[in-house]
């Protein structure tokens, strides 16, 4: 089936080509027009496109550019690919485009994809929210030569001390350091660094809060980065039997199983 003529907002994952949803693939491969962030997506995965779309790279384009070329598209009855890295909900700059493409009155659908976030945590090997340690996780940036607002200070945010996940911050490591001590993080917290998560070059920095700055200085790690801070990231963890919730403990009722007394 013929997918509509309009723009696509695709989620093209991590890294991994096949970390696409299948229905983000289904419109890579049905797309008349995939015009595609060089810089960041897979080109093992923009080469499944169908052999009759037109492929445009973004990185040469501004966003008026962009858009434009969208818009004509759709027009002339063509449906579009705009495929972005990650979830294009998170940190995805897509807002902008899609106020240009209201204001032309040209129809959108978003397709979620999978964020480098959650990638990060795969390859660790970790969950982000275990009982007893957190149950909350904040995305988050550190504050560079783009404002946060007021409220949403790293330091303010660090002083719920849960699982917090750093986007587009590991030129700011320093800074990092210095707003999660001063939010009362020990110096020993447990921080793991995922650069390029699930690309074939990926590489994992296991540290501390104190060491964070220095071992991604002699990583060489300044960009494309996930930094993912809290005790949750603790690599001794998966070594004992703790922290268990009580979603699978036998003595927990809900609605598909009743829960069996505990004799302890």
């Amino acid at each position: 089936m013929r997918i509509e003529p309009k723009v696509y907002i695709v989620g093209a994952g991590p890294g991994d080509p096949d970390l696409i949803t299948v229905k983000g693939l289904n419109i890579l491969r049905q797309a008349d027009v995939v015009l595609y962030t060089d810089s960041l997506v897979s080109e093992e995965l923009i080469a499944r496109a169908g052999e009759h779309a037109e492929v445009l790279q973004s990185s040469g384009m501004d966003l008026e550019q962009m858009v434009e070329r969208m818009v004509e598209a759709v027009r002339a009855g063509k449906s579009v690919a705009r495929v972005h890295t990650g979830d294009p909900s998170v940190y995805g700059a897509i807002l902008e485009q899609l106020v240009l493409l209201k204001q032309q009155d040209v129809a959108y659908e978003i397709i979620p994809g999978v964020s480098s976030v959650f990638a990060s945590a795969a390859a660790l090997g970790a969950e982000l929210t275990v009982p007893d340690l957190t149950q909350t996780v904040i995305l988050t940036r550190a504050e560079g030569r783009t404002p946060v607002p007021e409220r949403e200070k790293l330091r303010d945010l660090a002083s719920h001390h849960c699982t917090v996940a750093l986007f587009l911050s590991a030129t700011l490591a320093k800074k990092v350091v210095k707003e999660f001590l001063a939010a009362g993080w020990s110096e020993d917290t447990p921080v793991a660094v995922v650069q390029r998560a699930t690309w074939p070059d990926q590489k994992i920095v296991r540290t501390t809060l104190s060491n964070l700055d220095n071992d991604l200085r002699e990583a060489g790690i300044r960009m494309h980065a996930m930094i993912l801070a809290g005790w949750a990231l603790d690599p001794s963890i998966v070594d004992r039997d703790e922290h268990r919730s009580k979603l699978y403990d036998k003595s927990f009722t809900h609605g598909y199983r009743k829960g069996v007394p505990s004799h302890e």
